[in-house]
């Protein structure tokens, strides 16, 4: 299958370049010290164990075999990741097929830039080529940022899930929204 997406290349700045591509395995470690502190540190995933490289390296391969997009920005200047974004299955029966779930990830130094919107809407556009019907978020009620992302790129909160999560010992509601494609 080809790729989803070509890479694009873009200027935030006249001096800062960027482009949005698939990730690669060279690209897991950086992903991974995007992702553990988040893990670690952060209500963005209720995930409370930091993942291996291995873990990420067994995601690619499931991600590339289902032809799911797994794209990585980067700064062209320093070779560095700023952040990654994905989709998936959003349940797994047949009939949700049309409707995919996102996750998206900034590094803290690369924050507030815009790269969230330029990522988003390069996973917008993946979903739409794969003919997806809906996409959807699932999002801490306490990240407004995100939120506000969202409803930027006409994203509707369709659901609020109370206590639906816990993390560091605290009940975390769950902000549910979504986007319908086409």
């Amino acid at each position: 299958m080809p790729e989803l997406s070509n890479p694009i290349i873009f200027h935030l700045t006249a001096i800062m370049p960027f482009t949005i591509r698939t990730a690669t395995e060279q690209d897991l470690p950086h992903i991974l010290a995007i992702y553990n502190p988040e893990v670690l540190q952060g209500f963005a995933t209720w995930n409370d164990q930091a993942f291996s490289l291995e873990s990420f390296q067994r995601k690619l391969q499931e991600f590339k075999q289902n032809h799911w997009p797994f794209f990585v920005i980067e700064d062209l200047e320093t070779c560095k990741i700023a952040g990654y974004a994905d989709y998936a299955p959003f349940r797994n029966f047949s009939g949700y097929r049309h409707t995919v779930e996102h996750s998206l990830y900034i590094s803290p130094d690369y924050a507030r830039q815009g790269l969230g919107k330029h990522l988003l809407q390069h996973l917008i556009d993946a979903a739409k080529q794969q003919g997806k019907h809906v996409m959807v978020a699932g999002i801490d009620h306490g990240n407004t940022a995100s939120i506000a992302l969202h409803q930027q790129f006409g994203f509707v909160q369709t659901g609020y899930m109370p206590q639906v999560g816990k993390k560091f010992g605290e009940w975390r509601d769950l902000v549910l929204m979504q986007l319908i494609l086409n």
